[in-house]
């Protein structure tokens, strides 16, 4: 089954997310091992010992902290140089600046 863990043998595939990528985005996104292992409810230790290398940790576990990473703006490059950057901010409407207030756009 695509995606899943269950039942098959760990480590089969290549990961969806290296050690390297993930301590990347982390460094990107500003987040620790215990930020990025409390957003998906992961013990820190795992977070830790994936992205030392260690171990050979289910894939389910690893793309859970994957979505985590992307969905905070990581995106990961899995070509022939894989690497992670931040997806570019959408430009948004910052509103009208409180010295800029008048009785027409206060609402």
């Amino acid at each position: 089954m695509a995606g899943s863990d269950e039942g098959g043998q760990t480590g089969a595939s290549v990961p969806s997310m290296s050690p390297a990528q993930s301590r990347g985005a982390r460094g990107l996104l500003g987040w620790s091992e215990a930020d990025l292992a409390a957003k998906v409810g992961l013990d820190e230790r795992f977070v830790r010992e994936f992205e030392g290398g260690y171990g050979d940790p289910p894939s389910g576990q690893i793309e859970a902290l994957r979505s985590a990473l992307c969905a905070a703006g990581a995106v990961f490059d899995d070509g022939q140089s894989p690497g992670v950057h931040l997806a570019a901010r959408r430009e948004t409407d910052e509103g009208v600046r409180p010295d800029a207030l008048t009785t027409e756009n206060d609402r």
